[in-house]
């Protein structure tokens, strides 16, 4: 089962919580492809409204005290595979508290069983440092409106990404099941999208929202 939301930081928490002379800097490293990169109507990168800015933002207003970095070491078009071969020497580097893993929109160029051994090395790597890790599911492309083949493949990456974050009891981002409430809920997918394949400031404040559940103050 994938770790609590609510007790899974719960270390790196009490950290954030504490304030000068004993608080120390807090990295978290936000690794993955263009989508925590920025990029929104490509080639524009919008930094400040992607999801790693807008989860700094957030984890800040709840922790004044906390001397907290976030590090975005996404690339935009990079698949798992390559992400993993980069994975200690431009992630682990930092000394992260906390990593967070998003290639499923990608990694479908890859297929299932090739993006599975690399988010499986990614994880296991941060693992043996102590370190915590939090999955995400893919955002929505526009290949859900034509229910065609890239759509049934990223269903598939999204329940990987599940089962993997089952696998290891590592936390879980859920953003491809966010994405379809504010469907469901009557929304346009357009609304969320910048292009076919980015979201757009409102779908990556819905991505940020999902991580922030991981971020909530101790009780």
């Amino acid at each position: 089962m994938s770790a609590n939301p609510l007790t899974y930081l719960e270390p790196v928490l009490t950290e954030l919580s504490k304030a000068w002379p004993d608080n120390k800097t807090i990295n978290i490293v936000c690794h993955g492809h263009s989508v925590p990169a920025g990029y929104f109507a490509t080639p524009t990168v919008n930094t400040f409204e992607s999801y790693p800015h807008l989860l700094h933002k957030i984890i800040k207003q709840a922790f004044p005290f906390a001397a907290v970095n976030i590090i975005v070491t996404a690339i935009g078009g990079e698949t798992s595979d390559l992400g993993a071969k980069r994975f200690v020497n431009e992630v682990l580097n930092h000394n992260p508290s906390v990593v967070t893993i998003d290639y499923g929109l990608n990694d479908r160029r890859i297929r299932l069983e090739k993006a599975y051994a690399a988010w499986c090395s990614m994880i296991e790597k941060a693992l043996l440092k102590n370190i915590k890790v939090i999955l995400l599911t893919p955002s929505w492309d526009t290949s859900y409106l034509i229910n065609d083949d890239n759509w049934k493949n990223l269903v598939l990456h999204a329940e990987q990404i599940r089962s993997l974050a089952d696998k290891f009891e590592v936390g879980l981002s859920d953003s491809f099941l966010k994405f379809g409430e504010y469907i469901e809920a009557g929304n346009d997918l357009n609304s969320l999208l910048s292009q076919s394949n980015h979201p757009n400031s409102i779908g990556h404040q819905l991505i940020a929202d999902g991580l922030c559940e991981f971020f909530k103050k101790i009780p």
